[in-house]
C-alpha cells in the first residue's frame, strides 16, 4: 500500500460541483478583482473567527507583512517571534526593516514558551508574533499579560490553525490581529494561494485595506504606500464554499489525530506532540520525533509511507538571516526539533484502513533501526 503526505485532489474532489457552480457564477458576474465574492468571504470569515472585520490578501506572508507595516513597525525595531517556526513568520518581520527576536518553543508542544518571552524584551521591542504551529494555540492568557505590561501589540500567525480555539475562543480572535494563508495544503485551502487579516480593531482594518491595495482610496488617489496583495474573486468564492465544511473537516483530522496519540504512544522510540487541555488542535500537521530521523524515513518509505519535514532547517540557521549571527547552538530546542521532527500522513479523506496502514507502519520502521 502507498500513503501520500497529503492527497489534495481527494480533499477537493467533493466540492467538485460546488467550484464549477463557484466557477460559473464569478465568470458571468464580470468582477474578477475584490468584488462580491471577496466581500463575501471577508464577512463570512470574520463571522467565523468572532471578530469584526477581515481583509482579503494575496497570501499568508504578506498578511504578515501588512499587519505590522500598518502599526508602523519599521527599521531596527523589534519583533519577538518564535525560534520553531516557517522562515515565512521572520521574513514578515525582515520585509519592514525590523528586527526578528527568537525566543525558543516548548519542545513537547513546539510552540514559544511564554516564560522566556519577557526577558527579550527592550526599549526597541513593539510587537510579539505567536505562531500556533501546527494547529495547536499557543498560552495565550501569560502572553497577553506579558503583552499588555509592555504595551505591545500581539500579531497572531494563525497560518496552520483554522479553526484553532484556545479556552474556547476562535483562533483569529486572540490578539491585535491576526494572519491566515489560504495555500491549498492548509485546512482551508484555496485552489492556489490566498491569505486574510482578522481584527476588531476598526482603524488597523481601513489601513490594511489602503495597503493591500496600493494605497489607494479611490481610483487614483493614493493616499499612503500601498501594494498589490488581493485575494481574487475566484479563489474568495471556493474559499467560501470550503468554509461551510470548515469544522467537520477540523473534526475528522482531530479523529485521526487522537488515534494516533492514542496507539503511537504505545512506540518507545518515537515523541508524539503532547495535547495541552486548554487548546483546540485542529492539526494542519501531525508531526513526532525521532533521534534517527533520516533512517526511520527510509524504512517508512520502503513500506510506502510518505513522510515530509516541516522544517529541515531553523530559520536562524538559514543564510538569509546569518546577519543576525546566531551559529548553531545558539537555539537549542529549536535545533533539536528541526533535527528530529517527521510530518506523517494526516488528512480528512484518509481511510481507516489508510491510517491503520500509517500506524503498523511506524511500528515496523521503529523496530528496523
Amino acid at each position: 500500500m502507498k500513503i501520500p503526505f497529503l492527497d489534495v485532489y481527494s480533499i477537493n474532489k467533493e466540492f467538485y460541483q460546488d467550484f464549477s457552480n463557484d466557477f460559473k457564477r464569478v465568470f458571468d458576474s464580470g468582477s474578477l478583482i475584490l468584488s462580491s465574492e471577496v466581500e463575501k468571504f471577508e464577512d463570512s470569515f470574520a463571522n467565523y473567527c468572532d471578530t469584526k472585520y477581515c481583509v482579503g490578501v494575496a497570501n499568508g506572508l504578506q498578511a504578515l507583512e501588512i499587519t505590522l507595516r500598518a502599526w508602523g513597525i519599521t527599521k531596527d525595531d523589534e519583533v519577538i517571534v518564535p525560534s520553531n517556526t516557517f522562515i515565512a513568520t521572520w521574513l514578515a518581520i525582515s520585509s519592514v526593516g525590523a528586527i526578528p527576536v527568537p525566543v525558543e518553543p516548548h519542545i513537547d508542544s513546539f510552540n514559544i514558551n511564554p516564560d522566556l518571552i519577557e526577558e527579550k524584551i527592550t526599549d526597541r521591542t513593539k510587537a510579539i508574533i505567536v505562531v500556533h504551529l501546527y494547529g495547536s494555540t499557543c498560552e495565550m492568557n501569560k502572553i497577553n499579560e506579558i503583552a499588555n505590561k509592555y504595551s505591545l501589540k500581539i500579531l497572531e500567525d494563525a497560518a496552520q490553525s483554522h479553526g484553532g480555539k484556545y479556552q474556547a475562543r476562535k483562533v483569529g480572535s486572540l490578539g491585535d490581529a491576526a494572519a491566515f494563508s489560504f495555500y491549498p495544503g492548509k485546512n482551508l485551502g484555496a485552489l492556489g494561494d490566498g491569505g486574510a487579516i482578522t481584527t476588531d480593531d476598526e482603524k488597523l482594518f481601513k489601513k490594511v485595506r489602503l495597503i493591500r491595495n496600493y494605497g489607494k482610496s479611490e481610483n487614483y488617489l493614493n493616499n499612503i504606500l500601498g501594494m498589490n496583495s488581493r485575494l481574487d474573486e475566484l479563489q474568495a468564492a471556493f474559499l467560501s464554499t470550503k468554509l461551510k465544511k470548515l469544522d467537520e473537516i477540523n473534526l475528522r483530522r482531530r479523529n485521526i489525530a487522537l488515534r494516533y496519540i492514542d496507539e503511537l504512544s504505545k512506540i518507545k522510540s518515537i515523541k508524539i506532540p503532547k495535547l495541552n487541555q486548554n487548546s483546540f488542535h485542529v492539526f494542519h500537521l501531525f508531526v513526532i520525533r525521532h533521534s534517527q530521523r533520516k533512517k526511520f524515513r527510509k524504512n517508512l518509505s520502503k513500506l510506502g509511507v510518505e513522510t515530509l519535514i516541516h522544517y529541515p532547517i531553523p530559520p536562524h540557521l538559514q543564510s538569509a538571516f546569518s546577519y543576525l549571527n546566531l551559529n548553531e547552538g545558539s537555539l537549542p530546542i529549536s535545533e533539536t526539533i528541526h533535527k528530529e521532527c517527521i510530518s506523517i500522513p494526516l488528512y480528512q479523506t484518509m481511510n481507516e484502513e489508510q491510517i491503520s496502514y500509517v500506524i503498523s507502519s511506524i511500528d515496523k520502521a521503529s523496530k528496523n533501526l
